[in-house]
């Protein structure tokens, strides 16, 4: 081979070594600090938490029992207990407004574990007076009563969410 070809193959190595500790810099900061979220306009932002919350989806109420349902809707839960996990035992009251949960520090509950992701799920209150959970297409998923959840779920009373860890319950 010439000087001019094992140079080039020098050269086309070393190019494709520092693309992939790039691409590994590149993962390494979105895994710890998320992707970036755009802003939405004062007038879009203030209407989008209820949009979501005012159109139900139809899949979703067939993934929690007729029974399960009736105990959601007539009674709606206040607190949000911790069952296991690094906060077991915390309470806390539920917001009106949507609770993210995940690792962030702008998360409404923050969950420092390995298996949370920095956004990981949702916690709505709908219009008729159920609290649905959403996965924010989370690593490892969101479970209700051992069930993974796809959709947005109505969640009954005293029933086990688990994320990552942790688990926790809504309750009166």
């Amino acid at each position: 081979m010439s000087e001019l070809t094992l140079l080039l193959l020098r050269f086309g190595l070393l190019l494709v070594l520092w693309a992939f500790i790039f691409a590994i810099v590149y993962a390494l900061r979105s895994d710890l600090f998320g992707q970036r979220v755009r802003r939405m306009p004062a007038e879009t932002a203030s209407a989008a938490p209820f949009v979501a919350a005012a159109i139900p989806h139809p899949q979703a109420a067939a993934e929690v029992p007729t029974e399960a349902m009736d105990v959601a809707t007539s009674t709606t839960a206040t607190r949000l207990a911790i069952t296991s996990g690094p906060k077991q035992g915390l309470e806390l009251e539920l917001p009106q407004e949507p609770l993210t949960i995940g690792r962030s520090s702008e998360s409404g509950l923050i969950i420092r574990d390995d298996y949370t992701s920095t956004h990981h799920a949702r916690l709505m209150l709908w219009s008729d007076g159920r609290w649905v959970i959403q996965d924010l297409d989370s690593t490892n998923g969101t479970f209700l009563d051992g069930k993974r959840v796809t959709l947005p779920t109505p969640v009954p009373l005293n029933t086990p969410i688990r994320i990552g860890t942790t688990s926790f319950e809504l309750r009166r």
